[in-house]
């Protein structure tokens, strides 16, 4: 049965802490509900009610366009291992883009950064995914990290430096 808490707790900070994949779900007025599969160790929990993601070129940066339009956001975590979770923080995003006040240093040093994604967690809902079968994390894929390096900054997909 499901739970609702109002922020992270202990265990379910170290429960996202373990995965290697997160989703995000975003829906702004008059539009399709777009989701999203995330990865590559972009995701830190600030704290209990605020989670911040690093956008990574890839896709078609509809997280920036869509936290323009409405800021309401879902991430979701489900359990890999024979532990049987989804996770799912809902909350209000902000979008910090390369340059502007707030944009870490340290995301320099990641070649296909994009805008940061700023998220405050207003509930939390658990539910069993018992449905959900065990799936095995392999490995990292390395192609993105290759690619940037490859193509170097003036060859990724320009970066939104201002707010849509």
């Amino acid at each position: 049965m499901g739970k609702l808490f109002p922020h992270l707790q202990p265990d379910q900070i170290a429960f996202i802490g373990a995965q290697h994949l997160h989703f995000v779900a975003r829906a702004a007025p008059a539009s399709r509900v777009h989701l999203s599969s995330k990865g590559m160790d972009s995701l830190r929990i600030l704290s209990p009610s605020r989670i911040l993601w690093l956008s990574l070129t890839g896709s078609g940066n509809e997280t920036a366009a869509y936290v323009a339009l409405a800021s309401r956001i879902t991430l979701i975590w489900r359990s890999f291992t024979a532990r049987p979770l989804i996770l799912r923080a809902y909350g209000f995003a902000r979008v910090v883009h390369h340059g502007h006040p707030g944009w870490p240093a340290r995301a320099a040093e990641q070649p296909s950064a994009r805008p940061f994604v700023d998220v405050s967690v207003d509930l939390v809902q658990s539910s069993s995914g018992l449905a959900v079968p065990c799936t095995d994390h392999r490995e990292r894929r390395p192609v993105l990290k290759t690619l940037a390096k490859d193509k170097g900054p003036e060859g990724l997909p320009a970066r939104i430096e201002a707010n849509p």
